[in-house]
């Protein structure tokens, strides 16, 4: 085995790693490992299909660790994460049978999107608030059917590519929930635990993939997802939404750049 080799090894490891630790405090760690994936040789499609096996376990480690924050949420999580599954064995079956560059147009959109609506959240919810007080309506603790048929879409996209996957779980839940940013983040550490999962199952049977770099990913991403789990349940809500803000950003540069 040469140097080459070695640094490769590595480089893909240690993109696991930083994975897991952005997908557990924001998501869009695919941006990191998809790209290194590719540098080493991989085929597209192999890669992306690699890349969701090898993240399974910094998603179930990410989730684990806002544990604390899903108090409470079981009835939420289990009605979402049913469209979840749903969307992301849908979004894996397009991604073997649609071409390469089907999404590569409108993801760029989709997490501008997404950014605005984190960024703007704070403002969103006041008026929001606003409007119901006025009104006499109270929020729906689940977000009502639009937020299920968004979640479930997003799901898809997910089960498709997922980059970034996560940023638009929160701008969608910040938008029709009125709740903490945290438990948000944990709910969506659940929802791509679940797609993460149900698209491996599904690419496990019928698609080509490297054991050797889903291995790598796979231990780098479950030190990575305790690690962000740890940190980013620290942050201040106004500190983790200009974390995912700038992550998003680049993100966003990235796809369009690509």
């Amino acid at each position: 085995m040469d140097a080459a080799h070695i640094g490769e090894l590595l480089a893909v490891l240690g993109a696991g790693a930083a994975a897991g630790a952005v997908n557990a405090a924001v998501g869009s760690g695919t941006l990191i490992t998809f790209p290194v994936l590719l540098a080493t040789g991989l085929p597209p499609v192999t890669a992306t299909v690699s890349n969701a096996l090898g993240l399974i376990p910094g998603s179930i480690s990410g989730a684990i660790g806002y544990r604390r924050e899903l108090r409470g949420q079981r009835r939420r999580v289990l009605k979402w994460g049913a469209g979840a599954l749903l969307g992301g064995l849908t979004g894996a079956t397009l991604l073997l049978a649609l071409p390469a560059s089907a999404f590569e147009r409108i993801v760029p959109v989709l997490v501008g999107l997404a950014l605005v609506l984190v960024a703007l959240q704070p403002l969103i919810s006041r008026r929001l608030r606003d409007r119901r007080a006025r009104t006499g309506r109270s929020a729906r603790p689940d977000g009502g059917p639009l937020l299920l048929v968004g979640l479930t879409l997003a799901s898809v996209y997910g089960g498709y590519f997922s980059a970034a996957q996560g940023i638009i779980y929160v701008a969608l839940m910040g938008m029709l929930l009125d709740d903490e940013l945290q438990r948000l983040t944990a709910v969506k550490n659940v929802l791509v635990a679940v797609v993460n999962s149900v698209a491996a199952l599904f690419f496990l049977v019928v698609a080509d993939f490297d054991w050797t770099a889903v291995a790598l990913l796979a231990v780098g991403s479950a030190a990575g997802g305790h690690f962000g789990a740890t940190v980013g349940r620290r942050l201040r809500p106004a500190v983790l939404r200009t974390f995912i803000v700038v992550v998003g950003t680049v993100a966003m540069v990235q796809l369009v750049l690509r």
